[in-house]
Formats: structure tokens, sequence, C-alpha cells
């Protein structure tokens, strides 16, 4: 039996869950309190990070990338790795949009919209969860406004928001309801990681917060239900598009992704070089190293540095690596298609891992 430390109202935990229910994999969940954090989250792992997974060895493992490749060579069936060259690419894309990237309007529609008293409640259920509910929402409201206070530093500002806005409703949820109209997942009959990826922010924020749910649930049915799909207990597996096809209802989102993300991503890779030559006596990278720009729609704004956003680009150009020492030349040509080829011959000279969930140079 698995345990799974998380909350409903954690991104994180949405995607793991959702993945541990499509495996069929027994888990017990236990809600993240302030108690759990003391006790058995951070003398475990070292860090205040969920969701967290034990395993019936006793083991726990932290980060829900390196979580899902842990279980994924435990448990082979039901796999959510595609076997062909391009849809394991596109499902690893996907993976790193929706972990880092679809947390901004996540973060913007969850504290910049009318979602209190219900986010009070949640978060008060972290500190205090037996108490009644005017005491939550007093906790509740205290803690929420720690994590408000990271809108800003992920870019998240007046000049910035009507086109945040503008790119959700308009390019990301327009597409995924177009796409979910003729298919279930992103790649078919049965979801890849690149589903769960995407079940993070579009679950815990964007689904259950009550604002962004009416607004999905309104403009994007089809995204709506796909949500309500992933979260089922004992959903019947197909299978991929056949002949590492990729729908072409992917295709507007995958040209902007690179478009928009991609840059901020190699941005970082320079940040973090120049990082290491400053600070070449420091083990371990800290989360954030300063801020750059980056632009979203029409407009530039800024950012703080995630540091951890390069070991996610590192996960794909490795999975591009592997598949490329094939010679896949349907690959590259897709890839030039939608403006992916030159993103994937980065060098990355300071590749990072993660070392006792922490994160340094490798």
């Amino acid at each position: 039996m698995y345990t799974l430390y998380g909350s409903e109202v954690s991104l994180y935990t949405g995607k793991l869950r959702a993945y541990l229910r499509y495996k069929q994999l027994p888990f017990n969940e236990v809600l993240s309190t302030v108690g759990v954090y003391k006790k058995t989250i951070l003398p475990k792992t070292g860090v205040a990070f969920i969701p967290v997974v034990k395993t019936p060895d006793g083991e726990y493992l932290q980060d829900t990338a390196r979580i899902i490749d842990h279980l994924e060579m435990l448990h082979s069936e039901r796999s959510v790795v595609p076997i062909g060259a391009k849809q394991r690419l596109v499902s690893e894309l996907f993976a790193l949009w929706g972990d880092e990237w679809l947390v901004i309007p996540a973060m913007h529609y969850r504290w910049n919209k009318d979602n209190f008293p219900f986010i009070y409640q949640e978060f008060g259920r972290v500190v205090s969860p037996n108490s009644p509910a005017f005491i939550r929402a007093y906790f509740g409201k205290k803690l929420a406004k720690k994590f408000s206070g990271f809108v800003p530093v992920l870019g998240i500002t007046e000049h910035s928001i009507p086109t945040i806005e503008n790119w959700y409703e308009n390019t990301v949820l327009h597409h995924l309801n177009k796409h979910f109209a003729d298919h279930d997942y992103l790649l078919g009959g049965r979801p890849c990681v690149g589903d769960f990826g995407l079940m993070g922010p579009l679950y815990a924020h964007l689904y259950r917060d009550p604002a962004p749910g009416n607004l999905m649930k309104r403009i994007a049915p089809n995204v709506a239900a796909w949500v309500e799909r992933m979260n089922q207990a004992c959903v019947t597996s197909a299978d991929y598009v056949e002949h590492d096809e990729i729908p072409d209802t992917l295709l507007p989102l995958l040209k902007d992704m690179f478009k928009q993300q991609w840059p901020v991503l190699n941005s970082t890779v320079e940040a973090l070089s120049a990082w290491r030559q400053s600070n070449p006596a420091q083990r371990f990278i800290p989360r954030s190293l300063g801020e750059h720009s980056f632009s979203i729609g029409d407009i530039s704004e800024k950012r703080f540095i995630s540091s951890f956003h390069q070991y996610k680009q590192q996960r794909v150009l490795d999975t591009y690596q592997k598949i490329n020492a094939e010679k896949n030349s349907q690959l590259n040509e897709f890839l030039s298609e939608i403006g992916g080829l030159e993103h994937m011959q980065i060098t990355i000279e300071n590749p990072v891992k993660v070392e006792n969930n922490k994160l340094v140079f490798a």
C-alpha cells in the first residue's frame, strides 16, 4: 500500500493522485497538515514540498516527475510512456508545459478572482483540519496570504493580466477544448505523462476553484470533462493514436510552447551558468536566481528565474537526444514544423541533477 501525502488544494498533488488512480495502485491519502509537515515530510525528505509518496518498502519519494519515473519502472502495466518517438517527445513537452508554464494562469485565476471564502476554508484545513469553519477561515486566510505573495514574482501584474487571461481562455482552453472533442486524452485513448502534467494546474486551481471552474465549464466543457475523466478511479485504457501520429489539434499548442515558454527555459540555462561562475563554492542551487524577461502574447514582463526549470528542460532534451540517436528523420521534420527543432539543439554545459531532493550541478 502506497501513502500519498498532499491535499486537494495542491496543484501537484492533483497530478499524482490521478496517476495513482489510473495505474490502479492501492494508496491511502494523508492530508499534509502542519503537523504532518513537521513530523513526516520535512524529516523524511529534507524539503517542504508536496506531494510525497511513501512506498510499501518505507521509502519516501518527492517530485512528481521522479515519482512517476520510479513507479513506471516498478509497475509496467498501464504504461503512460508512449513507445513512438514523436508521441514520447510530445508527452514530455506537455508535461513540462503543464508543470511549469500553466502555473501562470493557475495562480492568477486562484488569487485574483472571487474564490473566497472557499480558498480560506481549504487552506484552513491544512492548519487546523478539525476546527470549526470560522477558525479554519482565520488560519486559512493567514496561510493563503503567504501563497498569494508568489503571484507577482511569476510575472502576473496589472500590465500582464489582460494578456494572460486572453491567452489562457482563447489559446489554451480553446485548443484543448477542440482537441478533447475528438480525443479522450492528449494522444488518443489512454493518458500519457503529458496528461498528468496538465492535470496539476487544470484540476486543483482551474477546475476546482469556483471562479475558473465555472469559466472552464462554460467555455471549455470538453476540458472539464477530461478533468473529470482523469480523476476517475476505474478508467478504461485503450491505446494511443496509431502510427506515432500527433493529432493536428495539438499543433497550435506545441507551436505556442516553443514561441513563449522555451525562450524562458533557454534564458534560465544562461542564468544558471552565470550563477555557477559567480558561486563556484556553492553546492546546492537556490530555487530562485533573480529575474529575467518573458513574453506572453504581445506583452513583456519580468518574472523570477526558477532554477528547477532547467532540470525539467533537461528531461525533454534527454528524451530527444535518445530518440535522435536512432536517426529519426520524421521527428526532426515534425519539430521543424512546430518551431522546436532549433530549441532541441541547445547544449547545456552545466547540467543539474537532484540530490537528496535538492538541486545540484551534475
